[in-house]
C-alpha cells in the first residue's frame, strides 16, 4: 500500500498550489479519502474529505470557500485545489485513506506560504 503526496512548496499569500495523492496497493474506489495538515508545533487536524464516489466532501471551517478536494477513481488520485493561501496554511499536509478498519497515510508533502 502506497500513498504519495506530491505538488507541496513555497508560495507567496494569496497564490494557489494543487496538491495530488497517488495511491497504489488497494481499491482506491472503495476507501474514503482525506487530507489533514500539521502546523509547525501544533497537532494534525483534518482539512478536507471526500466519499468512495466523490459524491459528498467535508472542509475545515478554515478552508471553506478556499480549498477544493476532488478524486479521481480511474488515476487512483485525490486532488487539493488550494486557493487564496494565507501563511497559517503553513504545514505538512497528508492524505489518508480509510475503510472501515484499513487506514492508510501518505509520508506529507511541506507546503509554505511567505513573502
Amino acid at each position: 500500500v502506497q500513498l504519495v503526496e506530491s505538488g507541496g512548496g513555497l508560495v507567496q499569500p494569496g497564490g494557489s498550489l494543487t496538491l495530488s495523492c497517488a495511491a497504489s496497493g488497494f481499491t482506491f474506489s472503495s476507501y474514503a479519502m482525506s487530507w489533514y495538515r500539521q502546523p509547525p508545533g501544533k497537532d494534525r487536524e483534518l482539512v478536507a474529505s471526500i466519499t468512495s464516489v466523490g459524491g459528498s466532501t467535508n472542509y475545515a471551517d478554515s478552508v471553506k470557500g478556499r480549498f477544493t478536494i476532488s478524486r479521481d477513481n480511474a488515476k487512483n488520485t485525490v486532488y487539493l485545489q488550494m486557493n487564496s493561501l494565507k501563511p497559517e496554511d503553513t504545514a505538512v499536509y497528508y492524505c489518508r485513506a480509510r475503510l472501515r478498519w484499513k487506514d492508510y497515510w501518505g509520508q506529507g508533502t511541506q507546503v509554505t506560504v511567505s513573502s
